[in-house]
């Protein structure tokens, strides 16, 4: 039984997919769900089970931890599309809600990244693109209230939910946390907004502040672009009104004369913090990609990929290893299209498994032009090669 087959076995699926063998090719591409209108069918809960009854997160060194001091460790996958103009999940038009949920679960996950933008907050912004035959109660919802049928969702099914706010608006993504549009205010008090309505509610567990802050985005110069004063600024007014989320911080693009991809930086984070009003609450977050999706120059070093683990200590990763706060590799992806962003992806699954670091896997969704998705182009098929590539983080310890 190959590795795909025995995740499928321990969580109930196998039965339900269709696993061809070529006798002397390549294992399959690919796993299907059941077609529309097949029985319904219990899925069990997440493989990598988060502490029951837990209460709120917070951190202890390199760890996230419950209240009662035991490790979580978040094994996720982003599924993007409340922060674009369809102010919906993408793949409702496919599916229902609920079926992607099952999915997730029963593949290993036991979290969910979830990006939205400021738009999402104003009237005017009305969800588009589902197909209420298959969601019918989505009909008649406000962005946020979807967001709180996700919520509620995934509550249901022991997953928990980190929300990123992707953009300020629907349109495009930013490098700055604020535009002429959604100033900074704007995106402090929609948090607040945020924090209030899931306040004493475990399912939320974080805010990720924002997605992959880049240049001209600076760190501790006190300037109107320091992204690390901005952080607490925000965290501050999120931890006043709901001390019990986590607030995950992404580095930036450039420090120094070191540049990486937008939110990677962390290298000035050991000598200047991000520091506030309520202790251990602070998780760094990282984002990195394969060579396809964008160039760095140590995808070019005469010793790739054995330079890579190096290199990501050096960015974000020491702040782990030598214990300084958590970090969470909140997105990273490919299309695995060529030998070096499989070298890539495997250095990189090799050295979260190392370290236990957490993730989100970029993305769920097959619609996300860079990288891909999990899923394939009929939002139900499983790319076999990029979850076989996962194994190592989403098969639970023997």
């Amino acid at each position: 039984m190959d590795v795909l087959s025995r995740i499928l076995a321990r969580s109930g699926l196998l039965s339900l997919l269709v696993l061809t063998m070529a006798c002397d090719k390549a294992q399959v591409d690919a796993v299907t769900l059941p077609a529309a209108g097949a029985p319904a069918v219990m899925f069990p809960p997440p493989s990598n089970p988060l502490p029951a009854d837990s209460g709120a997160f917070h951190t202890a060194g390199a760890q996230i931890v419950d209240a009662s001091g035991n490790a979580v460790h978040l094994v996720g996958i982003n599924w993007f599309g409340l922060e674009t103009g369809n102010y919906a999940l993408h793949g409702l038009w496919t599916r229902s809600l609920e079926s992607f949920l099952d999915q997730i679960a029963a593949l290993g996950f036991n979290s969910i990244r979830v990006p939205f933008s400021n738009q999402l907050f104003d009237a005017a912004s009305t969800p588009n693109s589902i197909d209420f035959n298959k969601n019918p109660e989505l009909e008649g919802l406000t962005g946020l209230e979807i967001l709180d049928r996700l919520i509620d969702q995934a509550r249901a099914r022991d997953l928990r939910v980190i929300l990123d706010r992707h953009h300020p608006d629907a349109s495009a993504p930013s490098a700055l946390w604020y535009s002429a549009r959604y100033d900074e205010q704007r995106w402090i008090d929609d948090w607040v907004i945020l924090a209030q309505r899931y306040q004493g509610d475990p399912t939320v567990i974080g805010f990720e502040l924002h997605d992959g802050p880049s240049d001209p985005s600076t760190w501790g110069d006190n300037s109107a672009n320091d992204w690390r004063a901005a952080a607490e600024r925000a965290g501050n007014a999120i931890l006043a009104v709901n001390s019990g989320l986590l607030i995950f911080v992404p580095g930036i693009e450039t420090v120094g004369q070191i540049a990486a991809f937008g939110g990677e930086n962390l290298s000035a984070a050991r000598q200047d913090p991000v520091t506030l009003a309520v202790a251990h609450r602070v998780v760094y977050t990282a984002h990195d990609f394969s060579a396809s999706v964008a160039h760095q120059s140590w995808f070019d070093a005469a010793d790739y990929p054995q330079n890579l683990a190096a290199t990501w200590d050096s960015l974000w990763g020491y702040l782990a290893r030598d214990a300084i706060a958590p970090v969470y590799l909140s997105a990273f992806g490919t299309r695995l299209d060529t030998a070096a962003d499989r070298q890539w992806l495997t250095t990189l699954v090799d050295y979260l498994k190392a370290r236990d670091l957490g993730f989100a896997f970029w993305c769920l969704n097959p619609n996300s032009g860079d990288t891909g998705g999990l899923l394939l182009d009929d939002w139900q098929t499983v790319d076999k090669q990029k979850l076989d590539a996962l194994v190592p983080l989403i098969t639970p310890a023997q």
